[in-house]
């Protein structure tokens, strides 16, 4: 079974979670495309959804749902989103599509948070296999770059990208994450920093992992 295939169970399975008459917390990538693929034939049942990027917004409405701005709702039920790379305490890094400051705030709104990843993401230590990508003010992207230096990161400008909010990404290679929260935490604080790609303040309520014997729900 491929890599698509197992995104799509989980994609499947996390309707399970998502309650009736509400609306949806949806955020961004190729697992939430598959999301929000199977979302199609629960449409009627929903409210709407609000979206982590411009991309799911399209998406979304595309099939028929519609999309409210993250201003118009108090408090969402759930929020469905994947991950570059997730821990078996469900912290996260994300930010691989360059939409992590618009997840983080959807996915804050939310009362339970849903991670829908196939086994490729699972990791004992964030940093393992994937950069740590970080937003930035343009005008604050060397300076938050020798910041990172100074951490112990090699950060590399992601070339020609520019986020949904007019902000260039760093990723920071080399990064093992021993400690999620302070790291976010830290990284958070370096002038110019919009936010970082560490989601271990919010971190994944359910794991939904896509395997080739089926969805395995970690809660």
């Amino acid at each position: 079974m491929d890599q698509q295939e197992m995104k799509k169970i989980a994609a499947q399975a996390a309707l399970k979670f998502v309650t009736p008459n509400t609306i949806v917390g949806v955020g961004s990538g190729s697992t939430v495309n598959c999301f929000i693929d199977a979302l199609a034939s629960i449409k009627e049942q929903i409210k709407g959804a609000v979206a982590a990027s411009k991309a799911s917004e399209d998406r979304l409405r595309a099939i028929g749902i519609e999309v409210f701005n993250a201003n118009e709702v108090a408090e969402l039920d759930v929020y469905i989103d994947g991950a570059d790379e997730i821990t078996p305490q469900g912290a996260m890094i994300k930010g691989g599509g360059a939409a992590l400051t618009r997840e983080k705030i959807v996915s804050s709104l939310a009362k339970k948070f849903v991670c829908i990843v196939d086994s490729s993401k699972q990791v004992d230590v964030l940093g393992s296999t994937f950069p740590l990508p970080v937003e930035v003010i343009p005008m604050a992207r060397s300076y938050v770059a020798r910041q990172l230096v100074a951490l112990g990161g090699s950060p590399e400008y992601r070339e020609g990208v520019v986020t949904d909010n007019g902000n260039v990404i760093l990723d920071v290679y080399n990064f093992k994450i021993m400690e999620p929260l302070k790291m976010e935490h830290t990284i958070n604080n370096i002038a110019g920093v919009v936010t970082n790609g560490i989601f271990a303040q919010r971190f994944a309520n359910v794991t939904i992992v896509g395997t080739p014997n089926g969805a395995l729900i970690l809660e």
